[in-house]
């Protein structure tokens, strides 16, 4: 098994550019690292804030050359070059060193893990609801994203769906669990119903928000990527599972979702 190398990326930057740098971070370079398989350890500023760090982690170094490679040739690395043609000067210089562990990955960390969720969304029609994300613009998808600190599964459908589509919706019940092992995520797919809100894409996030048929013999010209494409057909035609959220010490059930046969 080859050992994962880290790329330490280090930009000098003048302090009043730091907004904008963070901004073009997480809206061009971020989103097309993470769709292609990195892994972002962490990214910091000096006290001087002229300074910004990010170590990255890939598989190897032909992980890394096959990453950057496959970047360049994505419209949302075109679009990066267009911004910093917009934006002038974004750093004053930038240099990048490979490091390798002295350690076991196991040594210092426990094992992390991302949990994500999404959503089977419906509208009075039978319509499912999908997005284009602007980093995967070759398949369409349910709405979704990452389960933040604090909140429940559940209330993380709600605000990705509401952030990336405009929709408020309500929820049915707990169709599926999915794990990326290669990256550590675990997503949950809810089916749910519209209940309102104009359709519209999130800037900087989705560039499409549609209600499609979605059906057996349609779901191709949609969702062009396997997993993706399993979490719908799932959640087709749903067998739910019990999900229950709940706080301790003392104990607080906050919500849960019964097994239960939905009715079309």
């Amino acid at each position: 098994m080859n050992q994962p190398i880290y790329r330490r990326k280090t930009y000098k930057i003048k302090p009043e550019m730091l907004a904008t740098f963070n901004d073009f971070f997480h809206t061009y370079l971020y989103p097309n690292q993470m769709a292609h398989g990195a892994k972002l350890v962490g990214r910091w500023v000096n006290e001087a804030r002229d300074e910004i760090t990010a170590i990255w982690e890939y598989n190897s170094m032909d992980h890394y050359k096959s990453i950057e490679e496959k970047i360049r040739a994505t419209d949302l690395h075109h679009k990066a070059f267009l911004k910093r043609q917009e934006l002038g000067r974004l750093y004053e210089e930038s240099s990048q060193e490979f490091l390798t562990s002295t350690s076991s990955p196991d040594t210092y960390h426990h094992p992390q893990h991302i949990v994500s969720v999404c959503g089977y969304i419906t509208n009075e029609k039978g319509e499912v609801l999908l997005v284009r994300n602007e980093h995967r613009a070759d398949t369409m998808e349910m709405p979704g994203g990452q389960v933040e600190e604090g909140e429940t599964l559940a209330q993380a459908v709600h605000r990705e769906v509401l952030e990336e589509t405009g929709a408020e919706i309500s929820l049915t019940g707990v169709t599926g669990i999915y794990q990326n092992i290669r990256r550590g995520i675990i997503c949950v797919v809810f089916r749910g119903k519209y209940q309102s809100g104009e359709l519209r894409p999130a800037v900087g996030e989705t560039s499409e928000v549609i209600f499609a048929e979605l059906t057996k013999e349609t779901i191709n010209s949609y969702i062009t990527k396997n997993n993706f494409r399993n979490r719908a057909l799932d959640a087709m035609n749903p067998s739910y599972i019990p999900y229950e959220a709940f706080d301790v010490r003392p104990y607080e059930l906050v919500s849960r979702f019964e097994v239960k046969q939905e009715v079309n």
